[in-house]
């Protein structure tokens, strides 16, 4: 009796350090990963990149294609050093899609603060919600469902907006995705803090992407409520 207790009392402090340092290398590499995303957003604004403007459901179909085929490659090397490559490149990729909407955004006069404020706004709501997972007690696990399938509802709805291109539909999946990735982030911290993923590179994935949806759809929101043109 005494002998597994002490095994348990062993346990539970390695099992703490484990679960602290991916949580310490998943924020340090979601760090890194912001720099090849500055420097992606940046070229793309410079050369005034645009991914196949003239027909959005074939460029969107080719963005899921080759974002998929990153993250298969990231998962599939998650545990050595050339899944962190093929994260920072997929980072890069996503800095250099981003940069469309980042152009859209200068085009109003107000565009730099309306960046600004949707960076700004998403810093507020990451921290807010990593605040909570990693100090709150409670495992968030349960949410994963819900999540995915309104992550499903809000693609096809936005497939169909291609099509149908309804201003108020566009606000309406925005909005959704907005409140969708920030319970993300909630649900994926709380997964690392609780030892549901013990894989840093995994962590860093989940999360950026959570983050990548939250700036783009503040700052489309944003631009539709508050932007001004000269």
């Amino acid at each position: 009796m005494n002998t597994n207790f002490d095994i348990v009392g062993q346990g539970t402090p390695q099992l703490a350090l484990q679960q602290n340092r991916v949580l310490r290398n998943t924020y340090m590499l979601l760090g890194l990963s912001m720099v090849p995303t500055v420097l992606g957003a940046l070229l793309g604004i410079q050369m005034q990149f645009s991914f196949m403007a003239g027909s959005p459901f074939i460029s969107f179909l080719l963005f899921m294609g080759i974002a998929f085929g990153f993250m298969w490659g990231i998962e599939k090397n998650k545990n050595s050093s050339v899944g962190v490559a093929l994260l920072l490149a997929f980072t890069f990729f996503m800095g250099l899609m981003l940069s469309r909407i980042l152009q859209v955004a200068l085009g109003f006069s107000n565009g730099g603060s309306m960046i600004a404020l949707a960076a700004g706004g998403t810093g507020a709501i990451f921290f807010t919600m990593a605040s909570i997972a990693t100090v709150s007690k409670r495992d968030f696990s349960n949410m994963g469902k819900f999540l995915f399938i309104g992550m499903v509802v809000v693609l096809l709805a936005a497939v169909a907006n291609i099509f149908f291109q309804i201003p108020a539909l566009s606000l309406t999946i925005a909005a959704a995705v907005v409140v969708i990735f920030s319970a993300y982030i909630l649900y994926d911290i709380s997964r690392i803090v609780q030892g549901g993923e013990t894989n840093y590179v995994s962590a860093t994935l989940a999360v950026y992407l959570d983050i990548y949806n939250v700036f783009v759809s503040l700052l489309q929101l944003l631009m539709a409520l508050t932007g001004e043109r000269d």
